[in-house]
């Protein structure tokens, strides 16, 4: 079985959930909708709120937590499965 790129992989995996953080956020801001889960994900990513400015910083903690999440997938992926 082929190995993951553990950088590759944290930096897919940072960018994706980072346009999904800031989708959510701009979203919320214009319709009301998914209020709710802003203000679930602001009690983690501190700054995150339904408006401009925050929803870029929640996009920039959304980054952060999706690399760290995807280094460790990838990381661990490769030492327990391949």
């Amino acid at each position: 079985m082929t190995k993951l790129d553990v950088r590759a992989f944290g930096l897919t995996l940072g960018c994706i959930w980072s346009f999904v953080v800031l989708a959510l956020g701009m979203v919320s801001m214009l319709s009301n909708w998914g209020t709710r889960t802003v203000k679930l994900f602001s009690t983690v990513y501190i700054g995150y709120r339904a408006t401009l400015q925050g929803s870029f910083i929640g996009a920039a903690w959304g980054f952060i937590d999706g690399a760290i999440s995807g280094i460790v997938i990838a990381w661990a992926f490769n030492r327990f499965i391949s």
